[in-house]
């Protein structure tokens, strides 16, 4: 009975290199499906099998929308400090540090100027990545140089949104980084050069209560959520029963509250025909 017995010597499977699969290597889509990175990649890091946008950063954005995916990084080295001495559970200067560490970024929200289907165009793109994306000292301050910029080349203004909203650790001081923006955004208004809002997922917080809502084009990504508060506490606030997918781009369209939701493979011929509209074409009448 040969069968039921396992002998030593008729062992020969080697386990001493096992083969592991790469970490990041695959994904898997919210409906399930397990799809390749590189094939994720090549669509936008859009899933092909239910148009789910997974979020991306600066990185990645600047590869998609930027001409060759090449442009100059301005500001790079603004990084915040810790004016209010901030502690909790862990020193604000420790989070600062570890955030750098994990992202390779100096803070929220990266400066570049570019060729997008060759016009040249100033995009500031958030990333959520760091702390959350939460609008500090050095976001407002690099929106501000990014402004100014703009004015002084004359060129067209993005704010690729994402964000939770102001940043704690820094508390009015990052408040007060939002009337700073917004009175930026009121020079640009004046000179006539646009300011386009792109809200991707997720933008909450001060990035509705200003910048995020206040563009003269405000596009959306597909089921990019949009808000100021999480549902529990708006329901708790007002006391009523909110709508499905109420803060959804989707929804928002739906409301007036944004102009366009434009997939993430069109986005930059989107952008690019905008921009010919308001200032190219005006320019060569």
């Amino acid at each position: 009975m040969g069968w039921f017995t396992r002998s030593k010597k008729n062992i020969n499977t080697d386990y001493s290199e096992k083969m592991d699969v790469p970490k990041g290597l695959w994904y898997k889509t919210p409906t399930g499906k397990i799809i390749e990175t590189d094939q994720l990649k090549a669509n936008y890091y859009v899933s092909p099998e239910d148009g789910f946008h997974v979020r991306i950063g600066s990185k990645q954005y600047y590869e998609i929308l930027f001409d060759n995916g090449k442009f100059t990084e301005l500001d790079e080295k603004v990084s915040s400090k810790d004016p209010l001495n901030f502690a909790d559970t862990k020193p604000y200067k420790t989070r600062i540090k570890e955030a750098k560490a994990k992202t390779g970024l100096t803070d929220a929200i990266r400066n570049a100027v570019g060729k997008v289907n060759g016009k040249t165009i100033y995009i500031s793109c958030m990333d959520f990545s760091f702390i959350g994306g939460s609008i500090g000292s050095v976001v407002g301050e690099k929106i501000r140089r990014a402004i100014d910029y703009c004015l002084k080349y004359k060129l067209p203004y993005v704010i690729i949104c994402q964000s939770g909203g102001a940043r704690m650790q820094e508390a009015g001081i990052s408040l007060m980084q939002l009337a700073k923006i917004e009175s930026k955004l009121a020079q640009l208004g004046e000179a006539g050069l646009p300011y386009i809002s792109i809200l991707t997922d997720p933008s909450f917080g001060g990035i509705t209560a200003s910048f995020g809502s206040t563009g003269d084009i405000i596009i959306a990504e597909p089921g990019a959520l949009v808000g100021f508060a999480g549902p529990r506490v708006i329901k708790e606030t007002i006391g009523k029963e909110l709508p499905e997918g109420f803060q959804s781009a989707e929804f928002l369209l739906e409301k007036g509250f944004i102009d366009l939701i434009v997939n993430r493979k069109n986005l930059k011929n989107t952008l690019s025909e905008i921009v010919d509209l308001l200032i190219y074409k005006k320019a060569n009448k």
